[in-house]
């Protein structure tokens, strides 16, 4: 892509509309495989998904004047809580759980709109978001294992008999970590599709593939939207949640800014990037899909190609939009088999888990320090055992405590003040 090569920190020159929608259907193709993931887990509609996700990406364009290539979509900080609240509330009443959490994002960007980022400094340390962090990974281990032996997420039922099912997410995971560290170029950024297409093509092969379902599907068909009910246990429940996906975001934003060499926290602002995810997130709940987050593989892809062009992400989010509305292909993904994505998320989930302990490491928090222990050991029993007060549990009520604790606690309060919040993540 030769007009996509200048220098960073310098406005893109004019690329043909061509080149653009082509570089737009490329980073579809990388985030798709997470994008489209996340809801199958759930029991959200991947149809409904997509469409919230290039919906939210315009958002987010809006909000922020264009002027950075980002690209948002499902969010995988969601998928336990999603799943438990589903079980207690009911769907609409998660979604109007969601869309609540998407307000606290607006929230957040009007205090710092109002206070700087100081305060996030202070509230959210590393000592508070990485044991959070890990949780959102190790809660989700036995739905992970789960399907990789051929059950529901929940274990509840045995959907594929076990030797074949574990045969099938195992080929699944290896041709994933295969794809993720020996392939080159942009095919290193889509190893979910690998290992979907590998999983599928051999779950086609020992039959137990349901094609039927593809058949018989319309192809134009309106997304299976969902309107959102309100209830302030599934509130309560879910708004603690969206406080690790918060700081994400941030160190999502300062990656991409270190890729085109911009400081987005000052311009257009970190308030304006939260104030977009959180419109992102609230409109995806309003038409039944899961909370948006900005795309680190995406950023990835960005880094690779050297295409700092903005609107390209909004080409992508065109395509997607498109893609919402062709039946066959979600009843195409619907189809995929329970331990192909199995396999793939005992690599997703225990990736999520080790970015929670590299936020650790990389902050220099000292474990023998007893706040830090205490801070560490609390919040990561509280939310890997489903601990329960009232209506929070699990990693709503593991990240209220973990704040909680950092501020009540005497000792060294240490934030992300090693170094600036631009270099911190």
């Amino acid at each position: 892509m030769s007009h996509a090569m200048h220098p960073p920190g310098q406005e893109p020159p004019q690329e043909p509309v061509w080149r653009q929608a082509l570089a737009g259907s490329q980073m579809l193709l990388v985030a798709f495989g997470a994008l489209v993931l996340m809801p199958l887990i759930t029991g959200l509609d991947p149809n409904v998904a997509l469409f919230t996700a290039g919906v939210g990406t315009l958002i987010f364009h809006i909000v922020t004047g264009g002027q950075i290539p980002i690209f948002l979509a499902s969010s995988f900080a969601f998928i336990a809580p999603i799943i438990a609240a589903k079980a207690r509330f009911g769907l609409e009443e998660t979604l109007g759980g969601l869309l609540a959490a998407g307000l606290l994002y607006i929230v957040l960007s009007g205090a710092v709109k109002l206070r700087g980022t100081g305060f996030i400094n202070r509230l959210l340390p590393p000592v508070v978001i990485g044991p959070v962090i890990m949780v959102i990974g190790l809660s989700l281990a036995p739905v992970a294992v789960n399907m990789a032996s051929g059950r529901a997420g929940d274990g509840s039922a045995q959907l594929v008999p076990y030797d074949v099912a574990i045969i099938i997410a195992m080929i699944s995971l290896a041709v994933t970590i295969v794809a993720a560290v020996w392939a080159r170029g942009l095919f290193r950024l889509v190893p979910i599709m690998f290992g979907v297409g590998a999983g599928y093509l051999l779950s086609y092969f020992m039959g137990i593939v349901d094609t039927t379902v593809v058949a018989e599907a319309a192809w134009l068909a309106l997304p299976n939207f969902i309107a959102p009910a309100f209830s302030w246990s599934a509130i309560l429940f879910m708004l603690p949640v969206a406080i690790a996906p918060a700081i994400e975001h941030i160190g999502d934003v300062l990656a991409i800014g270190s890729v085109t060499r911009k400081n987005y926290i000052k311009k257009p602002g970190l308030h304006r990037t939260l104030l977009g995810d959180g419109l992102a997130t609230s409109t995806a709940a309003l038409f039944g899909g899961p909370p948006n987050t900005t795309y680190s593989e995406v950023t990835g892809a960005v880094m690779l190609t050297r295409n700092f062009n903005p609107r390209v992400m909004l080409w992508a989010a065109g395509i997607a939009i498109v893609l919402a509305f062709v039946g066959k292909f979600g009843a195409a993904l619907q189809s995929i088999p329970v331990p192909v994505m199995g396999g793939i998320l005992c690599l997703l989930f225990g990736s999520i888990a080790v970015v929670g302990l590299n936020t650790l490491i990389r902050h220099q928090v000292d474990l023998s320090e007893r706040r830090n222990l205490i801070i560490t050991g609390i919040t990561l029993v509280f939310g890997i055992g489903g601990m329960a007060i009232g209506q929070i549990e699990g990693i709503a009520l593991c990240a209220l405590v973990a704040i909680a604790l950092n501020l009540v606690l005497p000792g060294n309060k240490a934030g992300w003040e090693e170094a600036p919040l631009e270099e911190s993540f």
